[in-house]
């Protein structure tokens, strides 16, 4: 288990300015936007919306047109209370589109999986990322991402998609999620995976109430310790709903205010579904700041 005690940590590395995905660069000298591609029908914000590819493509152009600089497609749904989708049901939702975007598009592209056949078939398609919700937790999936020799963000989750809302419980939310986070970094070090391929994500909405996303989101800088570029997925999210009284499509605005908070605590790259917007507010305090 990883030492995460009061002592002093080691100075910070001197990270790496730019990921390298299927040939293409992801600069991480500014904040990076990741736009959402699901093609499922089942997602909790635009399920059914971009199945067939053709739809897909437009989606990843329109996005990347609008700030995108990485395109996460997903084939599976890890909304609470989803439910468990083939492996060939996956690959062949996400093969077509991947094939397609990275043909189609000059933009790096991530998977979204915890599949590591779908890893294996995503990257020969053209991804160049694993965003793994499990961390690389299936059997074989450790393996896998050391092998193909890509960048990889391991997320935390309590539980399972089915369940992970049902009574989601911490000691300490932040030690906990850092102390989980901080092991998987250590077992891809074991693995093989090179410390610059991590990113790390605490897992907002995945096995935490409100409580436990606020808490997150306001020591997020405590993750810093880990030396990892940190990204987090705040985008639309059932906390607005539950605070704001809002439904999906009308939490835009504040899903925006939370990247920028997040991005004011440290984060380094940021899942959204609304590009354009958190690309321009992100900018702007750029400019401000730097």
């Amino acid at each position: 288990m990883a030492q995460l005690d009061g002592r002093r940590p080691d100075p910070p590395r001197a990270r790496c300015a730019s990921l390298r995905l299927a040939g293409r660069s992801l600069d991480l000298k500014r904040v990076a936007i990741m736009g959402i591609l699901n093609v499922t029908p089942d997602s909790f914000s635009d399920g059914g919306h971009f199945l067939s590819p053709v739809a897909a493509v437009g989606q990843a152009r329109a996005m990347r047109a609008e700030g995108a600089d990485i395109i996460d497609v997903g084939g599976e749904s890890t909304r609470p209370g989803a439910q468990p989708v083939s492996l060939e049901e996956e690959l062949d939702r996400v093969i077509p589109v991947i094939e397609r975007v990275a043909s189609e598009l000059d933009c790096p592209i991530s998977i979204d999986t915890t599949k590591p056949a779908v890893m294996r078939a995503a990257v020969a398609a053209g991804a160049g990322m694993v965003n793994d919700v499990k961390a690389l937790g299936e059997a074989g999936a450790l393996e896998t991402v050391a092998r193909l020799g890509v960048p990889v963000c391991l997320m935390h989750l309590q539980g399972e998609p089915r369940t992970m809302q049902e009574n989601p419980v911490y000691k300490d939310v932040v030690a906990d999620v850092r102390e989980f986070l901080a092991d998987r970094q250590q077992a891809c070090l074991a693995a093989g995976i090179a410390r610059d391929n991590i990113i790390i994500d605490p897992g907002f909405g995945f096995g935490k109430t409100v409580t436990h996303n606020l808490d997150l989101l306001r020591h997020l800088a405590a993750f810093k310790v880990l030396d990892s570029p940190i990204m987090v997925g705040l985008s639309r999210k059932s906390m607005i709903g539950k605070l704001l009284g809002l439904p999906v499509d009308r939490r835009a605005h504040a899903s925006v205010t939370l990247a920028l908070l997040a991005v004011q605590q440290g984060a380094t790259l940021v899942r959204v579904h609304d590009v354009g917007p958190t690309c321009q507010a992100i900018r702007m305090y750029e400019a401000v700041t730097h």
